[in-house]
């Protein structure tokens, strides 16, 4: 048995999109249309810098196949703060802006922290303590990226397991790499792509990734990424995977996501 693994991007309306992965007849009203059904998520990170209305959240929703499943991206406005404990205000108008309205394509929600946040463990449980298990309804998924060196210690993946939030595993050049499996679903962001190759990583370092995937999908831990708690055991059961390919030029990012997935699902 083994868990769902959804690869994809971040965002959809990217002008160096047109033309390279988006057909030049295309019209921009159609991209999320059209992006929705080569790849299985997307990251909506629009939200990390402003709210929506229910309307454009409808529209998301009606637009993607049945099938198709959303991350959404946390407001800036509740984790770039001092005292994380105080967002309780910042965080109700995030939830309240109708994400519901998605449904079943309401998938997990991560929350990104500068990387000047160093881990207080106090006040970081005060900001999980504020993450709502769901929402008109709907059961909630919850993931943290944390880059600040300060979280690498066991205390941090502890944490946050006792919530049931995920911990963002992020490849990057210079921020802290945290494997750990802290909930029954895993979420990573592989930012180390290169617009130089036509599908943002070579064929070897996809088909490494697919391994890794389908390992975490089947309930196990990849024996080849770093964790800060390697004496946890995590429970092996089958866990839903969100892989998102996002490296800093992104051009050949859905290139990329749509080549993982293939590898994924043994078609190449």
């Amino acid at each position: 048995m083994s868990g769902t693994i959804r690869t994809g991007v971040g965002g959809w309306t990217f002008e160096p999109w047109r033309g390279v992965f988006y057909p030049d007849t295309l019209k921009q009203k159609d991209e999320l249309g059209y992006m929705s059904r080569q790849l299985r998520s997307i990251e909506i990170n629009g939200t990390y810098y402003s709210t929506f209305k229910p309307d454009s959240w409808k529209k998301w929703r009606d637009e993607t196949p049945d099938d198709f499943v959303f991350a959404v991206k946390g407001s800036r406005f509740t984790t770039n703060r001092k005292v994380l404990s105080d967002a309780g205000e910042s965080l109700e108008r995030f939830m309240g802006q109708g994400m519901s309205e998605l449904g079943g394509k309401l998938g997990p929600i991560f929350w990104q922290f500068a990387n000047s946040k160093k881990f207080d463990p106090g006040d970081f449980e005060g900001f999980l303590k504020l993450l709502p298990k769901s929402l008109d309804g709907l059961t909630l998924r919850h993931a943290v990226e944390v880059r600040h060196d300060s979280f690498c210690c066991p205390e941090f993946p502890a944490l946050i397991r006792k919530y049931g939030v995920a911990c963002v595993y992020a490849k990057h050049q210079t921020y802290p790499e945290i494997a750990d499996v802290t909930a029954d679903f895993v979420y990573a962001r592989l930012q180390t792509g290169s617009d130089d190759c036509e599908t943002a990583y070579p064929a070897a370092e996809l088909d490494q990734w697919a391994g890794r995937l389908k390992t975490w999908a089947a309930g196990g831990v990849p024996g080849d990424l770093p964790l800060v708690d390697p004496d946890h055991v995590p429970p092996s059961k089958p866990r839903d995977v969100f892989a998102f390919i996002i490296h800093e030029g992104k051009v050949r990012a859905p290139h990329g996501a749509v080549a993982l997935q293939q590898w994924v699902d043994g078609k190449v």
